[in-house]
Formats: C-alpha cells, sequence, structure tokens
C-alpha cells in the first residue's frame, strides 16, 4: 500500500488538519447517506402512498441541504488536505535545504546536481501528493465502507452482509498489483534523475561540446534517455490504469450482486419498496472510497519511490559536527594549528557498508598559521592542498589529529561562528546570477554603498565595474557567464575586502590576471593581509616568494616547512619553481 514509516513520520506534523480532511469527508459521506434516505423516503411516497408536493416539501428540503452540505464538506476536506500537503512540502524543501548546507561541498561533491534538482524538486512534489492526495484517501477506504454498512445494517442487515463480504476482493486485488509496480516505480524516478543530471551537465558544458564537435552525440544520448523515462513512465501508468480497471469492475460487480439480491426479494415481496430503492442508492456509495483509491495508486506509486531517495539524502551523515561545546571564543588575532591532521574522501568504488571507498587525502599533517602570518601551501595536483583548506573553513572534520584556534579545539566551535570569521578566495569563484552589488555584498550582508565602493577599489574592481552598462547593477549571469575570468576573481576579493575577516584561504586568486594588474592586486592584498593570519595555495613563484613561510606537500604529506629563501636554496625542494617561474612541482 506504498507505506513507509519515514513518511508518515514526515506528515506527522499534519496529522490534526489530515485527520480533519478525513472527518470532513466522513461527514459528506454521512451527508450523502441523509440525502439518500431523503430521496428513498420521497420516491416512495410520491409514487406508492401518493404524497402530494407540500407534504413532501420537508424531505426535498432535507435533501437540497444534504447535497450542498456534501459538496460544502468535500470543499473543504479536499482544502485542508492540499493546505497540509503544502505545509509538509515547505517544511521538507527546508529540511533538506538545511542538511545540504550541513553537508557542505566535500559530500555534495560526489553528487550529481541535476540528479539533486530533481529530486527536491519533483521528488517533493511527489511526496506532497502522497501526503495531499494518497495519504486521506487510504484513510477514507477504510472508514467511508464502514459507515455505509453501518447505515445500510440498520436498513437491510443482508445487504450489509453481502457489503462487507464483497469489499475486501478490492484491497487484495490492489496489494497485488501494487506489490508489482514498487519496482516499476523506483525504476522511474532513478531514469528521471538520471536525465535531469545528464540534461543539466550537457547545458553547463554546451559550449565545450561545441568546440569538441559532440554536440550531436550529445543529443542522441538525450533522446536516449527520454525514450527510456518514456518506456517506464508508460509501464507506471500502465499499471495504474490497470489497477483502476480492476477496482473499476470489482466494484461494479459487487454493486450488481447487491442489486441483483435487492431486486429479487424485493420482486418476491421480501423487502420493502423504499428499503430496497435506499440501499441500491448507497451501494456505489460504498464502493466509491476504494475506487478513488485506485485513481490515487499513481500518486502513492510516486510519492513512495521519491521518498527512497528523498531520506536517502537526509539520513547521510553531515561530515561536521555542530560544535558550541567551547567555553571560550578565539581571539580577533587567532593562532591556526593543525597537529597530525588525517583525512580521506570518500569515492565511489568498491562497496564498504555504505557505497563508497576511502581514499586517503591527507596524513599526518602538523603546521601552524601565527597571527599576521603568511603561509603558502605548495605541491602538486593532488598533493591535498584542497582538502586542507577544505578541514580549515570546515566543509568536513578531520578523521585524525586535531586543528586548534587560540588553543581551542575547531570541532568545538560552530561552524557558522567559525566561517563568518574566515574569508574564502578560490581560484574559480562561483557567482550567482544577481546583480554585481548583490555577488560583492555577499561578503557582509547589509553593508552601505560607499563600503562596496571601498572593497571594490581596494580590490582593482571600481573601474570595471563602473565600465559595465549598468554599473553595480549589471547582471554578471549564472556563473558569472559575462564577466571574464580575471573580472570574476576580482569580485571575489571585493567579497573578502568587504567581509574583512581575521582569517583568510586564498587560492592563487590572481591566477587569471594579466601581470601589470596582478602586480597592483598584490599590493592591495598585502594590505588586505596587514595583520591577518592567511593560507594561500600557491601556484606562482611570485606568491611563494611574498610568503612569510612555505609547508611543500606530496602525496598529502608535509615534507618540507620553511622559509621561502630556504626552501629556493640552489638543491631545495623548490629551487626549479622559484628559478623558472613555472608551476609546482
Amino acid at each position: 500500500m506504498h507505506m513507509d514509516r519515514r513518511l508518515l513520520a514526515a506528515a506527522a506534523g499534519e496529522r490534526r488538519a489530515l485527520s480533519v480532511s478525513v472527518g470532513l469527508s466522513v461527514a459528506a459521506a454521512a451527508a450523502n447517506a441523509a440525502a439518500a434516505l431523503a430521496l428513498a423516503r420521497i420516491v416512495a411516497g410520491v409514487f406508492l402512498e401518493g404524497a402530494t408536493l407540500r407534504q413532501s416539501l420537508p424531505l426535498l428540503g432535507l435533501l437540497v441541504v444534504s447535497a450542498a452540505l456534501r459538496a460544502l464538506l468535500g470543499w473543504a476536506a479536499g482544502s485542508t488536505a492540499s493546505a497540509a500537503a503544502l505545509r509538509v512540502k515547505e517544511r521538507l524543501r527546508r529540511r533538506l535545504a538545511r542538511h545540504l548546507v550541513a553537508l557542505g561541498p566535500l559530500a555534495m561533491g560526489r553528487e550529481r546536481s541535476g540528479e539533486l534538482t530533481t529530486t527536491l524538486v519533483d521528488g517533493v512534489e511527489a511526496v506532497s501528493a502522497w501526503v495531499g492526495q494518497y495519504l486521506p484517501q487510504v484513510a477514507l477506504a477504510a472508514a467511508v465502507p464502514l459507515l455505509v454498512a453501518g447505515v445500510v445494517l440498520v436498513n437491510d442487515p443482508l445487504s450489509a452482509v453481502v457489503l462487507l463480504v464483497t469489499a475486501p476482493v478490492i484491497p487484495v486485488f490492489m496489494v497485488l498489483i501494487g506489490t508489482a509496480a514498487e519496482g516499476m516505480g523506483r525504476r522511474r524516478f532513478r531514469t528521471l534523475a538520471r536525465m535531469g543530471a545528464h540534461f543539466l551537465e550537457v547545458l553547463q558544458g554546451l559550449t565545450t561540446l561545441r568546440i569538441l564537435g559532440r554536440s550531436r552525440q550529445e543529443v542522441a544520448t538525450i533522446r536516449r534517455l527520454s525514450n527510456a523515462f518514456r518506456r517506464t513512465t508508460m509501464e507506471v501508468l500502465r499499471v495504474a490504469f490497470l489497477s483502476a480497471l480492476v477496482l473499476e469492475t470489482v466494484a461494479t460487480i459487487s454493486t450488481a450482486v447487491v442489486a441483483v439480491e435487492v431486486g429479487l426479494r424485493l420482486l418476491y415481496g421480501r423487502l420493502a419498496f423504499e428499503q430496497a430503492f435506499f440501499v441500491l442508492l448507497l451501494a456505489p456509495e460504498f464502493y466509491l472510497p476504494l475506487r478513488l483509491l485506485g485513481t490515487r495508486f499513481h500518486a502513492g506509486l510516486e510519492g513512495a519511490a521519491a521518498a527512497e531517495r528523498l531520506f536517502a539524502i537526509l539520513e547521510m551523515e553531515p561530515p561536521v559536527g555542530p560544535g558550541g561545546t567551547a567555553s571560550s571564543r578565539p581571539g580577533p588575532h587567532p593562532e591556526v594549528r593543525l597537529e597530525s591532521v588525517t583525512f580521506s574522501h570518500r569515492a565511489r568504488g568498491r562497496e564498504d557498508g555504505d557505497g563508497s571507498m576511502p581514499v586517503p587525502a591527507v596524513r599526518e599533517v602538523s603546521f601552524s598559521i601565527a597571527p599576521g602570518e603568511r603561509v603558502a601551501l605548495v605541491g602538486p595536483s593532488g598533493a591535498g592542498k584542497s582538502t586542507l583548506a577544505s578541514l580549515l573553513l570546515r566543509f568536513a572534520d578531520p578523521e585524525g589529529g586535531r586543528i586548534t584556534v587560540d588553543g581551542i579545539p575547531l570541532t568545538s566551535i560552530r561552524p557558522g561562528e567559525w566561517r563568518a570569521r574566515v574569508a574564502w578566495v578560490p581560484q574559480r569563484p562561483h557567482l550567482f546570477a544577481g546583480t554585481v552589488a548583490e555577488n560583492v555584498g555577499m561578503g557582509r550582508p547589509g553593508a552601505s554603498t560607499a563600503d562596496l565602493r571601498r572593497a571594490a577599489e581596494a580590490a582593482c574592481a571600481l573601474e570595471f565595474i563602473e565600465d559595465l552598462p549598468r554599473g553595480w547593477e549589471t547582471p554578471v549571469g549564472e556563473g558569472g557567464i559575462r564577466l571574464s575570468g580575471g573580472q570574476a576573481q576580482r569580485l571575489a576579493l571585493a567579497r573578502a575586502f568587504l567581509k574583512d575577516a581575521p582569517l583568510l584561504v586564498l587560492d592563487e586568486a590572481t591566477s587569471q590576471l594579466d601581470p601589470g594588474l596582478e602586480a597592483e592586486l598584490a599590493a592591495a592584498t598585502s594590505r588586505l593581509l596587514a595583520g591577518r593570519s592567511a593560507l594561500v595555495i600557491a601556484h606562482r613563484a611570485a606568491t611563494v616568494r611574498s610568503s612569510d613561510r612555505v609547508v611543500l606537500l606530496e602525496r598529502g604529506r608535509v615534507v618540507a616547512t620553511g622559509s621561502p629563501g630556504e626552501l629556493a636554496a640552489p638543491g631545495g625542494p623548490l629551487a626549479a619553481l622559484m628559478s623558472g617561474g613555472g608551476g609546482p612541482p
């Protein structure tokens, strides 16, 4: 019956509203029974007893009031269930958003953006339909037939027995069909998620695909995925229509059985016309909730399939703890220490209990960053530089060793509180599809226009910003597509200037600038770093020379540390880099 305890728990907050919705629907069924009773009495009175219009007016009034009340209660029940489903959907989206933020970029790096988007949009909508449509109908399929059977029992016990005997046939068929359809629903949702993920990747890499001449091949791939989704969707719809057909057929046959036994007893004078007519009016209402459950079958199937993926995300353990246990707080100019820090990434591969395998990233790394000190982190690609930056930003906690700030374990500080004291400028900064002012203002929400201008001027960005068509209000496009790489880097630096944090983590923030502008910005960056701690992931000799101390990483381990002069001496590990000005060793 597509019941998942996690879905029921998600809907638990709306138990009262859903109960009210079911209660209103049951009251609507009771009003319908009253209307059927009034109609049966009117027909019997007029055609068999010769009742006049004046004599029938009270019953006609009851019939009209009951019919109107049924319509009103049905509308109220539907509105209440829809409102409850909307609130569940909003809470679930907020919960997912908070959890994704708590998981951070390291955990989410293993997921495909398009698949996550499909899950967060279509998956939550499917769960909302499950809560607002399928769940109330399951309750009604049990409550309303019992109510109708009770009313019929008072008027004709034999017909009530026939109704109760034929009713279990419908749930049996539903269980059989539902068991066969669950796998189809899961396949359909997985196919939809894969299609969404691939389509987003194609859109993001469209320029590269056109340059490489691969756009037509990707069109064929999208066509293949679309056809696979079409086939799985048609399989699910086929089962849904089959279930509806089976339920309609069984309900029709069952109603016919009641009609036959009532008609035979009426024919032989063993049942009064008014009773017989009343039972015949109510018999379809007895099976109606079960038939409607068949029409909600598709919503139940989709909701259960989407819930598996949604709750799989929610059950992922965040890589960082909540913190907040520190009895004191770091000072305004903190000293940062890494003590035997070890960390492994989780990569998809051989099963180790959660579908992934550990890949060592850094091992037994120890160094410190004193207040006002600029430490350059140097090493080949894959040496662990970005991992250390992520640990310092507390996107994950070390598996071994610890990081302290003024002697306070970083794990005892709340992540949000710590990140408020850190400015991060990546090599490829992300810009959102807003204006220049909105993107720079993220460094300190609520900053004044004067503060924005000072930060942009310090980052050597004010001139190009004012030359844009709409100045500060110019949209930068998704991912900063309307700006050059150097302009995007300068906006990211302006954010850091605006944030004015005591600790900076820079990933070669001037790598996409021309030499003249790089020299000018290097001087501004030096002013920014004055009196602040900084970890700079260095790719250029000039960056290494301007640092106070260098930490050289290889294969996740510290192999050398010292001043640039010491490590760049003839025969030193950085001699080739410093003399040639090339990339890291």
